[in-house]
């Protein structure tokens, strides 16, 4: 093959991965970012007590791959990570008791980036929670649940 055809079938091939990424809905990049950006809030907030692999610490710390109890809970979600845990919950079938420490400095972004890494890993599929859902739950979920 000649250095022109394969200049051109490499040119070619560019071309058609770019088509294809730009093809991305504005949801999908979204989605994206949030998650990426959400998992290296976990690295540096959560893993410490939740694990790299969200199974929680025994009967310490709640695992976060119980998917129905996250679905139920996703609207209380941005609450907990703001301003912290100090009731017992029951996550399945098991009664946790320890207290979560608040994380009142991070910006509602940030609580949605978490939140949407959180419900979309450790068997979760739950898609895209933005800015906005967190700061809706965080005015209605807080005053509700205090």
């Amino acid at each position: 093959m000649s250095k022109y055809k394969i200049v051109c079938f490499l040119s070619l091939i560019t071309a058609v991965c770019s088509v294809i990424y730009s093809c991305q809905s504005e949801n999908d990049l979204n989605y994206a970012r949030y998650y990426t950006n959400g998992k290296k809030l976990y690295d540096v907030h959560c893993q410490n007590c939740h694990g790299s692999d969200g199974q929680g610490l025994g009967k310490l710390i709640p695992p976060l791959n119980d998917t129905t109890f996250l679905k139920k809970h996703k609207s209380e979600l941005a609450c907990w990570i703001k301003h912290g845990v100090s009731d017992s919950m029951l996550v399945n079938q098991v009664l946790y008791a320890s207290e979560m420490p608040a994380n009142a400095n991070l910006p509602d972004i940030d609580i949605a980036a978490l939140i949407t890494y959180i419900t979309n890993t450790f068997g979760n599929n739950q898609g895209l929670y933005d800015a906005n859902e967190a700061s809706a739950d965080l005015k209605k979920q807080c005053i509700i649940s205090k």
